[in-house]
């Protein structure tokens, strides 16, 4: 999982200049949910290698992969510090089964057509922005940090999924249509973005951390702007989903995992 782009895990110890972490059960779960989030959904664009609209489009999304990877890295890392266990981000991000994966279950959608990729981007970054600027005013200095760097990381990606939406809603009859088909299909899995649990409640009321809850209106906001640029409508599901958080996944989850862990499964212990 190594990335030019991580400067700041270095497992099993702590990264230069931070000290030692102390167990935090709370803490370690939360950054393993941000940091599967990040995994899951870099190995979705990863799919598109070779496979994109343009050569243009394929290194882009290559590109913000490879970002993901490397708040995947720091994040794991240090929940694997946290978490008391000594595990490093290649054992969390390898050997974990797929119940034991937290992430959102927006993140493991499958691809789709690039109107469906574009709308799970859209809905995504408004909500990593907004959670990485937050996490920027936390106490911790090592998690501050990297909300700094995330943030501004994210901001480009946010950037790309707007003029995509724009591009797609106000191009011909068919872009538009799979544009909005897109944002119908993906709207139901927003909300377990900003779900609240005890843990998050209890990291919140000591200052630990945001809770991603209070951002959801600045959330819609912003991406209601976008969607009605792009002369297409916000969906109003009348469902939501949920489960990610505690393992519980879609069927298109296993197959995503298998992929992501063939070589460490096929040849254990293994380096290069």
């Amino acid at each position: 999982m190594s990335t030019t782009s991580d400067v700041t895990a270095v497992p099993p110890g702590s990264p230069p200049g931070e000290p030692p972490s102390a167990a935090d059960p709370d803490l370690a779960r939360h950054l393993t949910c941000l940091g599967d989030d990040a995994l899951v959904l870099a190995q979705r664009l990863c799919q598109w290698i070779t496979r994109a609209p343009t050569i243009d489009e394929d290194l882009a999304l290559s590109n913000i992969a490879l970002d993901l990877i490397g708040h995947a890295r720091t994040l794991l890392s240090r929940a694997g510090r946290l978490d008391g266990t000594g595990r490093g981000e290649d054992d969390l991000a390898y050997s974990r089964s797929e119940r034991e994966f937290t992430n959102a279950l927006l993140t493991e959608l499958p691809n789709g057509d690039f109107a469906m990729t574009v709308a799970r981007q859209l809905a995504y970054t408004h909500y990593a922005v907004l959670h990485y600027e937050a996490l920027t005013h936390c106490a911790d200095p090592g998690l501050a940090a990297f909300g700094v760097r995330a943030a501004k990381e994210v901001a480009f990606h946010r950037l790309h999924a707007d003029r995509w939406t724009v591009t797609l809603g106000r191009g011909t009859p068919e872009s538009t249509r799979r544009m909005q088909r897109a944002l119908e299909r993906v709207w139901p899995y927003t909300g377990e973005l900003f779900e609240e649990n005890d843990v998050l409640r209890r990291l919140a009321a000591s200052g630990t951390v945001p809770s991603p809850a209070a951002l959801h209106d600045t959330w819609l906001a912003r991406v209601t702007e976008v969607v009605t640029e792009a002369g297409l409508a916000v969906p109003a599901p009348s469902w939501s989903a949920t489960g990610g958080r505690s393992g519980l996944h879609t069927e298109e989850f296993g197959p995503l995992i298998a992929e992501l862990q063939s070589v460490r499964r096929q040849f254990p212990g293994g380096t290069w």
